[in-house]
């Protein structure tokens, strides 16, 4: 079986056990609600520059909820039954693809709640809603390569800190900087093409490196 097919039954694999495992997903939508709601509560009606800060603090704990689980949830018995019917290139990149598809959809629902609970200060929304969500794909796919680094340590929840602040930390602030564009007058004449470029050369990077780096873990 090619790598075309495993990437496709791991992906029906992942598939079928969140429909089995619907408490999860339910518990991260929750999460976003609930966390939403008390901010809500707690601002009201904030100001441009507090709501894209907020916007983004949520996006990054949503994404942890929501990815990390990805490799932490995987047994060792049934990792090595992985081992022994597909390759770590398939095996890898199944992840990556199906953590972006769950990615994009939660932060879609974390826009949509935002917008309906603190309004929209942005004076481009579609253009901020791409950012999101191609930021949100790009903490997915950061998280993903943490996940599987850490799911083959002690320390899983420790270690994933640790390597997590050096590498979210320059897409997070790329972030930001591209966001705040959305909310001025600058965002008439276009999108920041050179941001965009850089944002997705780095997403490009970490699957590349997930791609070389994943092989030597599956062999431990």
């Amino acid at each position: 079986m090619n790598t075309i097919h495993q990437i496709s039954a791991l992906l029906k694999k992942d598939l079928l056990l969140e429909r089995r495992q619907q408490h999860t997903l339910y518990g991260i939508l929750l999460y976003i609600t609930s966390t939403i709601f008390v901010i809500y509560l707690t601002l009201d009606d904030p100001d441009a520059t507090t709501w894209n800060a907020i916007f983004w603090i949520t996006q990054l704990f949503i994404c942890i909820n929501a990815v990390a689980k990805s490799f932490l949830q995987e047994a060792k018995g049934r990792m090595l039954y992985y081992y022994t019917i597909t390759s770590p290139v398939a095996f890898i990149l199944s992840k990556l693809i199906y953590n972006v598809v769950l990615m994009t959809i939660m932060s879609v629902i974390n826009l949509l709640l935002y917008t309906a609970m603190l309004g929209n200060p942005t004076a481009a929304y579609w253009s901020f809603a791409a950012i999101g969500i191609l930021g949100g794909c790009g903490l997915g796919l950061i998280f993903t390569m943490l996940a599987a680094i850490a799911s083959k340590a002690l320390q899983q929840a420790s270690l994933m800190a640790i390597l997590g602040f050096p590498l979210i930390l320059p897409q997070l602030m790329l972030l930001v900087r591209l966001s705040k564009s959305a909310f001025g007058e600058i965002f008439n004449n276009g999108i920041p093409l050179q941001m965009i470029l850089l944002l997705l050369a780095f997403d490009a990077l970490i699957i590349v490196l997930s791609v070389i780096l994943f092989p030597f873990l599956w062999k431990d």
